[in-house]
């Protein structure tokens, strides 16, 4: 059976979000949550194989992305209120509780609505970001750079040092993003190298190369990585992305105190007692999990932890769909069997 994705609205008096749907109305819900700079398509190959599989599966576009509402205060990209986002949305689709997968700004969502909310999750599940229980931010991970790759006279921040760029320098990273938005999608989309491992990422070099193109004002003219985004799928991406600027996406990086602050309200002083899966990217630099002790504190506070290795780069969900799928409802027989039960 070939199950539709059609699109929707969820409103309420505070907030907008369009979402993604795919499978029958009635069936438990798997809500895919995306991250910088993506869209709900970015979750499209994984709607349909989890509609398949008994979920009603749905894929929302965060505040300032897409059709979902854009706010022009960068402390509205702080992770409270999206976590309230996200909220409202399963109440919109008359449902308690949904599993909750994130990526790259999703994963700290996911995390937050896991720590800050548990009642509403059946299990969760994240890519390439691991989880922090004092929060998403420098003081958190910054401890936690190999400083075998990162020297700290060179790198300071490590692979990081292109977050506090966000933070000196936010109306510059913004503009060279938006100079030319088509460029900028294909230079940031591109397959995992194998190649990379143990060199340092190119968010690395951000802060020393003066921006992300380094003196350029924009991005360049590189080819489109198929293994990654098919032309209809850049497309879509550009559209979203030329409409709404990058001051929303951007603005994510620009919460840390408040991030940390909201952090600190977990409850169980942020240990995550449900199932957690955890995907790390084999050929992922930046997020590195696999060689580095960034993923130690996730499985201090995760006790009902499964791992699973993806020999893919940052953007798993597009570039390895296939074995991303099979982790996933593997660990959802294994993990949280009662769901597809009922």
């Amino acid at each position: 059976m070939v199950f539709p994705i059609t699109e929707h609205i969820a409103k309420s008096a505070r907030h907008t979000t369009f979402y993604l749907a795919c499978g029958g109305a009635h069936r438990p819900v798997i809500i895919f949550v995306h991250g910088w700079p993506e869209l709900s398509i970015s979750w499209r190959h994984q709607l349909p194989c989890f509609a398949s599989l008994g979920f009603r599966a749905i894929a929302p576009d965060l505040r300032g992305y897409g059709r979902s509402s854009v706010y022009h205060d960068q402390a509205e990209y702080a992770l409270d209120p999206i976590v309230q986002d996200m909220l409202e949305l399963l109440n919109a689709v008359g449902q308690d509780k949904a599993v909750w997968v994130g990526h790259d700004w999703g994963s700290p969502v996911v995390w937050s609505l896991a720590s800050h909310h548990p009642d509403r999750c059946y299990a969760v599940a994240n890519l390439c970001v691991p989880y922090f229980s004092k929060g998403f931010t420098p003081a958190s991970f910054l401890p936690l750079v190999d400083r075998t790759v990162y020297p700290e006279a060179e790198f300071p921040a490590g692979q990081w040092e292109y977050q506090l760029f966000y933070q000196e320098h936010f109306d510059q990273a913004r503009t060279a993003f938006e100079a030319n938005v088509r460029n900028t999608v294909k230079a940031l989309f591109r397959k995992g190298d194998p190649g990379g491992r143990g060199k340092p990422s190119r968010t690395a070099m951000v802060r020393k190369a003066g921006g992300w193109f380094g003196s350029a004002s924009e991005a360049p003219d590189l080819p489109l990585d198929t293994d990654v985004l098919s032309e209809e799928d850049l497309s879509k991406y550009v559209a979203a992305l030329d409409r709404n600027g990058f001051f929303g996406p951007d603005a994510y990086y620009m919460n840390h105190e408040r991030n940390a602050a909201y952090a600190a309200k977990s409850w169980n002083g942020g240990r995550l007692d449900m199932p957690v899966l955890f995907l790390h990217g084999a050929y992922d630099y930046t997020c590195e999990t696999m060689a580095s002790r960034l993923a130690e504190p996730m499985r201090q506070d995760c006790p009902n932890l499964s791992e699973v290795i993806i020999p893919s780069g940052h953007w798993m969900a597009q570039e390895k769909p296939v074995e991303v799928n099979a982790a996933l409802a593997q660990w959802l027989a294994t993990a949280v069997s009662e769901i597809w039960l009922r």
